[in-house]
């Protein structure tokens, strides 16, 4: 049985005659048909009658809505009154009716999940979920055609141990049911197969799950965790539900893979149109959310998809008996009339219901909380309950005690509940009257609006180890930059071995043994074309790598003085958070990610230390950065101190502005702004006013690093996107960062090995997460066609949005302008660009972001860090003279919310562009998914941000030797340094690469036949050689054998030697290899003038010679030459570390 929330809230509803009426009227089925009396309940009662319902009737239940907003609204609220229940959201697609596109993941997996619930009530031999589930649906998702339920059921497969079943046609099955095949299963709706295993991830289990075959019996089965892809759990039986509601049911060519159709085409699919309502238990109760207003949006869904489909059949891009997608409200009224229904709000309510003339709204107070306090004070005088719901709890109940001394805490806990909901009520005709109080009454806020969260999608543990690919560019740490041709497996005296090869300058080839696979990365450097080959057995590279080393270490010792100097100098210690830092962080009115409350944490730890913060803020555009430095500001006004906030553009200072301006409207501080948006009296007034500490917050561009602005006690400065500030400013902010506390934020990606690299030089947060889900942007790439760029405008203006065109000529803009004017006549257009009056340029922005105007037709003005998330189509005249970043950023503006976003990046028709031109479109249109930012122009942007770190003068060391091996010498450096200067050394630090050479008779493979797939096993590869401990290695075989079956001898080959190799290292051997029945351990040349290295004597069959130790193998088999070696190499260790005790 689901727990409601807090029980003892509903208790008084659920004691309600009305109530008890209306609860014995649905067991005795009195609500089933057409004829719907509404209940007239207030909103605020809606999900807990609900959640009571639930609770008395063990059902599954359906609660229909009228838009998606509302619904996800509801949702998210239910987790309050049904915390530990099976609480579902039934999405609605996220291309309109007749559109073209395709379903995000998110909306795949959330419908799949519902309908594979709904159908284990229908599937015979299998019992009902304990949990009845809760599901909300807006009524867009429930007219959406889908697979008929007896399809649905009859496409799932159930596999139970020891059933006979042939591993090739499973595997066909899953192929037929929607599953993606994929090397490794790291998301629902995934199958991959290795060998006689078969890994397979339904939509509506939490864990995938492991089939071991034997012959053709499942010999095991097992559910896995994705991100270690270890076995965690053996089960008996497993249920496959189809992976996607578009079913290829015709059989193929024989020999053919079917094609997977996509969801577009479900009407084509089957013969009779289904809907969700036809997956309902029979037991179901429908919930209406409005009856009235539900009818209304289906009216108006069906209405606006018929102009589409007239429109589309006119155009010849639709068949004229095209089926139709959805079904009608009239239709599913008929189909949900078998059910029992309750209208829940005012649809046939005159006069109300005997249920809802049991409430009334509670008083509201919009923060007066002295008035509250008396309310409930009274409350309590007079003995009526009541509860106070708040995300203030902790703080009102401080407030209540501190007024109340004789209460106990347990008996104020009673009254005050952590959690969000969106009202309260006043319970007026129960037997215990009872108030229940929200934040809505107390403060006047809103609950916060949910956002749909990604679909969380894990990474297999050699996913880091997938940048490498034949045909890349490559550096060998000791031979230089080569190009990485693949993997080459030659016989070598009778025994097969694997090498990674790699082509030099001359034609020369390296092969390189793939235990050493970590001596090698990708090569990264700048685009200006491919590098120069390395020449093989030169001195040349050496050469290269000592002259970075030397400017590494200047860097290193740059950037750790200015952290000493942060270690030693005494700033000021913030005092932790007070009760305002925690209304306003209450009134937030979004959901945080874990990445932002994880970076709140961390900036707030350093401005409480005492010594001044310096950290870095690394978040793509939209991700949440500036909410994390409004709450440090506001964490510093509230000590007294004043705080600057310097960006790079006016229009970026405008934003900023307003937001913190309204953010911060109800606390007395007070926010201004320094720009060319500002006239020079203004200017004046504003410098004076900071000066005598009467202005908090100060937002501008550089105006405010001239020398007539002063603080009159400064404690914070935040810089937004650092790197487009010049030279002197940087000097200037350099100095300010060993006295005041700095937050610096930037939306270019730090890349994983550079922060590890300065980890404990420059403190980094990184936001990973989006706060919402994203579409992917369906990106256009062609000639400038007028007739798509009607299209473009009219379409996003007819769903309420607005659109970005950017043409970069300020000299032509006026001629652009008279063209859309005449194109798209019915557009509100606005020009922006950099020369425009100060005061036109503010006023044409403010008119766009409050939606004045359609069309912004501007210049890149637009590129930095504006959020308009009502604007989501984007419009580039002459793409191809732009770079490939500042692509990426401008296509950045769009896609910032829930709608589908269109980027169309236009050439000039009568030229052809250049090569370099088209490759960055082409790039920036095969790269539309989201997190991008990360994959595409990945050398550009990491670039980039190597250059707003380091300074843009390391930037040709960091193209002599690549930036992997680039970052990898900083990290030593940094750690060699710290040691140096007393610091302490961080663990962050990428662990070296082993030096040591190893060469022993042992085929140290991963087999094909073992796993078949070359780009896994060159991970695998990758991620093997790069093992620094004996337990790692332990685990790892575990893993394969688990992952992949019983580990071959190759494999067991190749986890030896990296055994042999840490054990060597750690010895300080440089290579191991074998001569004449004996296995040399040879150590590094001696210095000259020194004939002898004095090595102990640490075994019977290990002799000592000058230089290197003689291990004897003459008669032993395999297995016991290795177990000598492994034990002598031990005692040659013991030795090293305690001499004289072997």
């Amino acid at each position: 049985m689901a727990k409601s929330a807090d029980y003892f809230l509903l208790a008084p509803l659920a004691g309600l005659p009305a109530y008890q009426d209306l609860l014995l009227g649905l067991k005795e089925g009195e609500y089933t048909g057409s004829s719907l009396r509404g209940l007239g309940l207030p909103r605020a009662v809606r999900l807990a009658l609900l959640a009571a319902l639930h609770h008395d009737l063990q059902k599954p239940i359906l609660l229909l809505t009228n838009r998606a907003d509302r619904a996800l609204s509801l949702f998210d609220e239910l987790s309050y009154w049904l915390p530990e229940g099976a609480n579902l959201y039934f999405a609605e697609p996220n291309p309109s009716f007749y559109e073209d596109l395709p379903w995000s993941e998110s909306t795949r997996h959330d419908r799949l999940r519902v309908l594979t619930e709904f159908s284990r009530y229908w599937l015979p031999g299998i019992a009902a979920p304990q949990v009845p589930s809760v599901v909300i649906a807006p009524i867009r998702a429930a007219m959406t055609r889908t697979i008929p339920r007896r399809d649905f059921l009859k496409n799932t497969l159930r596999l139970r141990l020891a059933d006979h079943r042939d591993l090739l046609e499973t595997s066909a099955s899953l192929v037929n049911l929607g599953y993606e095949y994929s090397n490794i299963v790291i998301r629902p709706g995934q199958f991959s197969r290795r060998g006689g295993i078969l890994d397979a991830w339904s939509h509506s289990s939490p864990w995938p799950v492991r089939i071991e075959f034997f012959g053709s019996e499942i010999d095991t089965l097992g559910l896995f965790d994705p991100t270690t892809q270890r076995t965690t759990e053996k089960i008996e039986e497993a249920l496959l539900f189809p992976a996607c509601e578009a079913l290829s049911l015709a059989p193929g060519a024989e020999g053919e893979l079917p094609c997977q159709p996509t969801e577009q085409e479900i009407p084509n699919l089957y013969r009779f149109p289904s809907s969700l309502v036809d997956f309902l238990p029979k037991d179901a109760l429908v919930l209406l959310d409005g009856e009235e207003f539900i009818a209304a949006a289906a009216n108006d869904i069906e209405e606006e998809a018929t102009e589409r489909r007239v429109n589309q059949v006119a155009a010849n891009t639709l068949a004229e008996d095209a089926p139709i997608p959805y079904l009608t409200w009239s239709e599913l009224a008929d189909s949900l009339s078998r059910h029992q229904i309750l209208e829940l709000g005012h649809t046939n309510a005159e006069g109300g219901s005997a249920l809802s003339a049991c409430f009334g709204p509670g008083p509201r107070f919009a923060g007066r909380l002295k008035e509250y306090q008396h309310h409930i004070s009274e409350l309590s005088r007079k003995n009526i309950p009541w509860t106070v719901i708040s995300r203030q709890a902790a703080r009102l109940k401080q407030l209540w005690m501190e007024t109340h001394p004789e209460l106990s805490a347990e008996e104020a806990q009673h009254h005050f509940l952590e959690g969000s909901v969106s009202g309260g009520w006043v319970l007026t005709h129960a037997p215990d009257q009872q108030h229940l109080l929200s934040d809505s009454e107390i403060f006047g806020w809103s609950r916060p609006q949910p956002r749909r969260r990604p679909m969380l999608s894990t990474e297999a543990p050699e996913a880091v180890y997938a940048d490498l690919k034949p045909g890349d560019w490559v550096v060998h740490v000791d031979h230089g930059i080569g190009q990485f041709i693949g993997l080459h497996t030659p016989t070598i005296d009778g025994m097969q071995r694997e090498y990674l090869s790699i082509a030099y300058k001359d034609n020369d080839i390296l092969y390189v043994p793939i235990h050493q696979a970590d001596r090698i990365t990708r090569y990264v450097g700048p685009e200006s074309g491919p590098p120069s080959l390395s020449r093989l057995g030169g001195s040349e590279w050496d050469l290269t790598k000592s002259r970075v080393r030397h400017a590494v270490v200047e860097v290193a010792q740059d950037l750790l003085e200015l952290y000493a100097k942060r270690q030693t100098v005494e700033g000021f210690a913030f005092n932790p958070d007070n009760d305002w830092q925690k209304e306003l962080e209450a009134s937030f009115p979004y959901i945080e990610t874990p990445d932002q409350l994880l970076a709140i944490e961390q900036v707030k730890a350093d401005m409480e230390s005492k010594r001044p913060m310096d950290r870095l803020l690394c978040g793509d555009v939209g991700y949440g950065k500036t909410e994390v430095a409004l709450r440090a500001a506001f964490k510093a006004v509230m000590d007294g101190k004043q705080v600057a906030v310097l960006v790079p553009t006016t229009v970026l200072a405008q934003q900023h502005y307003e937001t913190f301006r309204q953010r911060l409207s109800v606390f007395p501080v007070t926010v201004e702004m320094l720009s060319r948006f500002r006239s020079n009296k203004a200017q004046d007034e504003i410098i004076r006013l900071t000066a005598e500490k009467q202005i908090d917050i100060l937002i501008g561009t550089h105006r405010l690093l001239s020398a007539d602005v002063r603080f009159g006690d400064l404690g914070l400065v935040i810089i937004d996107e650092e790197q487009r500030f010049g030279v002197t400013h940087k000097e200037h902010l350099k100095k300010l960062r060993s006295e005041v506390d700095v937050l610096t934020l930037t939306a270019t990606p730090i890349p994983r090995t550079l922060y590890m690299a300065l980890s404990g030089v420059r403190d980094i947060s990184n936001i990973n997460s989006p706060p919402e889900e994203r579409l992917p942007i369906i990106t256009h790439v062609g000639p400038y066609d007028q007739k798509l760029v009607r299209e473009a405008i009219v379409r996003e203006l007819d769903r309420g949005g607005q659109v970005f065109f950017v043409h970069n000529r300020i000299q032509s803009i006026p001629a652009v302008y008279n063209h859309l004017s005449i194109l798209v006549p019915e557009a509100r257009i606005g020009i922006g660009h950099g020369r425009l009056p100060e005061e036109q340029l503010a006023e044409v922005m403010q008119q766009f972001t409050a939606g004045q105007i359609d069309v912004l037709l501007c210049t890149s003005i637009i590129e930095s860090g504006l959020d308009i998330p009502n604007a989501n189509t984007l419009i580039i005249d002459r793409a191809d003279a732009f770079g490939l970043a500042q692509l990426y950023q401008l296509r950045g503006r769009v896609g910032r919310g829930a709608q589908r976003a269109f980027a169309y990046l236009f050439r000039d028709k009568r030229r052809a562009p250049t090569p370099e031109g088209e490759e960055r479109l082409e790039v920036l249109a095969e790269n539309s998914q989201l997190g991008a930012g990360y994959a595409i122009a990945m050398r550009d942007l990491e670039m980039r941000g190597a250059g707003d770190l380091l300074g843009t003068r390391q930037s040709g060391y960091i193209a002599a030797v690549g930036f992997y091996l680039y970052t990898k010498l900083l990290g030593q450096a940094v750690k060699a340094l710290r040691g140096d200067m007393d610091l302490p050394v961080e663990s962050t630090v990428e662990a070296p690469s082993l030096h040591i050479n190893v060469d022993l008779p042992l085929a140290g493979e991963i087999p094909a036949s073992y796993i078949p797939d070359q780009e896994l096993r060159l991970k695998l590869y990758r991620r093997v050689a790069s093992l620094r401990s004996e337990t790692e290695i332990a685990q790892t075989e575990i893993e394969f054998a688990d992952r992949f079956g019983p580990l071959p001898a190759g494999v067991l080959d190749l986890l030896f030697q990296m055994k042999v190799k840490l054990r060597g290292e750690a010895a300080g051997i440089e290579s191991i290899s074998i001569n004449n029945n004996q296995i040399l351990l040879s150590y590094p040349a001696l210095p000259n003038g020194i004939k002898d290295r004095g090595l102990p004597e640490v075994d019977p069959n290990a002799r000592a010679g000058r230089n290197a130790y003689w291990v004897n193998i003459a008669n032993l088999d395999k297995e016991a030459w290795q177990t000598r070696l492994l034990g002598i190499l031990q005692k040659i260790l013991q030795s090293a570390q305690n001499p004289g005790q072997i």
